[in-house]
């Protein structure tokens, strides 16, 4: 679990002095989260509820008996090419959670924790110029022409429709409390559950390389954002009115791969790394991320994270 976004959520609410209930598929799940935040925050400040089946009708409509605000993180990350494995228990699962949402009298706010990819896929060293009404249409045709596609197609297209099916749902709706949408692009940073299984997570990329895995080098270049970074916007996201409505890019940085190990050398000047890819170029596009970070000035009093810094603490149990 390297680098799990809704681990740095619970964190970030726990830090800020808030009670946070997450769900969890299993009781086992759940029993690293109770050890670490129990003894950063003393008992009862944390509580995990299971739910096992986020697709199941009703699925969340007791976890959030209560609650003041909700962060939908949940998604589908087997990364399967069948597109009927993943697009939709993953618009099932987030219109299931905003349907419990509207059942509770004291949610005030609703955040959706969608994706880079719900926007663009970046194309190397070309300038492409993202707005917050741009939409990643080309998986989602690529998705419903075809039964089976590239596992990140795939994934792309159901974060893309995950995050039209909340705003379509609000526009018909026009529920009580306010919505908003969190835009990450990879996340690096602090790991909070050290010896965690190797996942999916992007956070698992500085790791494999720290190691001497090639692996990551398949990926393009791109924006990352450090997962404490991006859990801040999300609670700013949850407590702040300026973003209702809001479609909000936690882009901080782009990246290549040499970018990637260099900062590494500097964190560890005597370790030996793997050489860069020469002339992989970089991510051109153009993010409307400004109001991101003012979000982490004007609650948090610091913007961005730098790679360097994400990196040292993305790597920091390794040394």
């Amino acid at each position: 679990m390297y680098c799990s976004i809704a681990s740095h959520v619970c964190d970030q609410l726990l830090q800020a002095g808030y009670q946070v209930r997450g769900t969890v598929r299993s009781e086992e799940k759940a029993k690293w989260l109770y050890e670490l935040f129990d003894s950063k925050y003393g008992k009862g400040k944390f509580t995990a509820v299971t739910v096992p089946d986020m697709v199941a009708d009703g699925a969340f409509d007791e976890a959030v008996k209560g609650v003041s605000g909700i962060c939908h993180v949940a998604s589908v990350l087997t990364f399967s090419k069948k597109v009927e494995e993943v697009i939709p228990p993953t618009v099932k699962g987030t219109l299931n959670i905003l349907t419990a949402a509207t059942l509770e009298p004291k949610i005030k706010s609703f955040v959706y924790t969608s994706s880079s990819t719900a926007a663009l896929t970046p194309v190397l060293d070309k300038k492409i110029v993202v707005t917050k009404e741009t939409w990643n249409a080309a998986v989602v045709e690529e998705t419903d022409k075809n039964a089976e596609a590239d596992p990140f197609i795939v994934y792309s297209a159901s974060k893309t429709l995950a995050e039209q099916a909340v705003w379509k749902a609000v526009k018909e709706t026009n529920p009580p409390f306010q919505v908003a949408a969190v835009l990450p692009n990879a996340n690096y940073g602090k790991i909070l559950q050290p010896g965690g299984e190797m996942s999916s997570s992007t956070g698992s990329w500085p790791v494999m390389l720290f190691n001497g895995d090639k692996t990551p080098l398949n990926f393009p270049p791109q924006w990352f954002v450090d997962v404490a970074d991006n859990a801040r916007i999300h609670v700013a996201a949850l407590i702040d009115p300026s973003c209702n409505g809001q479609r909000i890019f936690a882009f901080a940085q782009t990246f290549n791969w040499s970018e990637v190990l260099d900062g590494l050398r500097k964190g560890y000047p005597n370790k030996h790394f793997i050489d860069g890819i020469e002339g992989e170029g970089h991510d051109l596009s153009e993010m409307p991320n400004s109001d991101a970070e003012e979000l982490l000035r004007k609650h948090f009093g610091k913007g961005w994270t730098t790679l360097d810094e994400s990196l040292k603490e993305n790597t920091a149990t390794l040394a």
